[in-house]
């Protein structure tokens, strides 16, 4: 796997995570809604510590600035 994301792409995205479960813990989400965001704060988690995001890939996106 070619790695096609920025740091600031990632950074976002565990951002992101991290607010998903801060609503899921204080209980602002719950139900249905709580687990499908958490499911895509768990993508965004493995996405970014990997750095490659298979989307990304499906549709030739690469986020990483290439150098000259």
């Amino acid at each position: 796997m070619k790695k096609n994301m920025s740091g600031l792409d990632r950074m976002l995205r565990l951002i992101i995570a991290l607010a998903v479960v801060v609503l899921y813990y204080f209980n602002v989400i719950e139900g249905t809604l709580a687990y499908v965001l958490m499911a895509l704060a768990g993508v965004f988690l493995l996405t970014s510590f990997v750095s490659f995001c298979p989307l990304y890939a499906l549709f030739r996106v690469n986020s990483i600035k290439l150098k000259k």
